[in-house]
């Protein structure tokens, strides 16, 4: 660690809790990091005033913050909560002069750089690219999103998306009803609807349906059903849940060409990375005609790194404070 570095206040802002720590340089000071639940909290500003209290020797000079919704010209909006702040708000209760905000994507993808090798687990070989090559981080959990990430001279630059919420593309048949079902019973049948939690669940939903009977069921229960296979409809519902997936990410790659690699986060890429190999994931993967072969260079990783976010707020503060103010 240098520990002549600059001090930072880093943030990651879920639905449910935020975590905050002290960072120098890159580097997270872990015994500093402080979860907060969200519950009752009129907004996120005041959570860094009492940090900062129960740390009375720190003067960051910079924070930055990472939040589970959109951010736009240094205003966050969070989606699943009614917190609503910008970087004068921060400013004020850090006393920083350097501040970023990211949503939690974007912190993904500037920490990857530096996420240490345990912590990434290889899924599917690629080609070897070059330092520069351009990466793509896969967030699957409660939601769906990506953040293509491309390295510079000046830093690196990862850009908000919103790729959870355009509509999902139709390969056949089963895609096909399966949509046809989210938007009569749920409304759009956007990727997100499908490729998320919620998503096993309306997988599920739909099979059960088709088979006479609806049954509705979360979907802990349905990975517990499909890890002891007692249930056919949850081991066919991995089974699409995987194969969508893969064409999800193919489709991605192509679109955004990460040499670099692909990078999968969150609690339902966790669950379902063990299932890929399997299930179909790389015929899905690879299902792009002509450019079948070409998808071969791109890898795999699975992150798991629960403080990846942190990383990254850390990472994005340092390449700000390198350039002129």
């Amino acid at each position: 660690m240098d520990h002549t570095a600059p001090l930072s206040i880093v943030a990651d802002i879920g639905g449910t809790n935020t975590r905050i720590a002290l960072a120098r340089g890159t580097e997270i000071l872990h015994d500093t990091i402080t979860r907060y639940k969200n519950a009752g909290e009129p907004n996120f500003p005041p959570l860094l005033e009492r940090f900062l209290a129960e740390h009375p020797e720190a003067k960051p000079e910079a924070c930055c913050v990472a939040a589970a919704g959109p951010v736009r010209d240094g205003r966050v909006e969070m989606t699943n909560l009614s917190w609503v702040f910008d970087k004068d708000d921060l400013a004020a209760a850090t006393g920083a002069s350097v501040i970023a905000t990211l949503n939690d994507m974007q912190a993904q993808g500037h920490a990857l750089p530096f996420l240490k090798p345990e912590a990434l687990t290889n899924l599917r070989k690629g080609h070897e690219a070059s330092p520069s090559a351009a990466m793509l981080i896969v967030g699957i959990g409660t939601g769906m999103n990506i953040a293509p990430v491309y390295h510079s001279a000046a830093g690196t630059l990862v850009p908000p998306a919103e790729a959870g919420h355009p509509l999902l593309a139709v390969r056949n048949d089963d895609n096909l009803r399966l949509c046809q079902y989210i938007e009569k019973h749920h409304g759009f049948p956007s990727v997100e609807e499908v490729m998320s939690g919620r998503g096993v669940a309306r997988i599920y939903e739909w099979l059960s349906s088709e088979a006479g009977e609806k049954q509705v069921l979360e979907p802990a229960e349905i990975m517990k059903r499909v890890e002891d296979g007692s249930d056919p409809l949850a081991t066919e519902t991995a089974r699409h849940f995987v194969q969508i997936m893969g064409s999800v990410c193919g489709n991605l790659a192509l679109t955004l060409l990460p040499f670099g690699g692909i990078y999968l986060i969150g609690g339902v890429s966790r669950a379902f990375a063990p299932l890929m190999d399997k299930m179909g994931f790389e015929e899905s993967f690879r299902d792009l005609g002509r450019f079948g072969d070409f998808v071969d260079q791109f890898g795999i990783w699975l992150v798991e790194d629960d403080f990846a976010a942190l990383t990254g707020c850390a990472s994005h503060l340092q390449d700000l404070l390198k350039r002129p103010h």
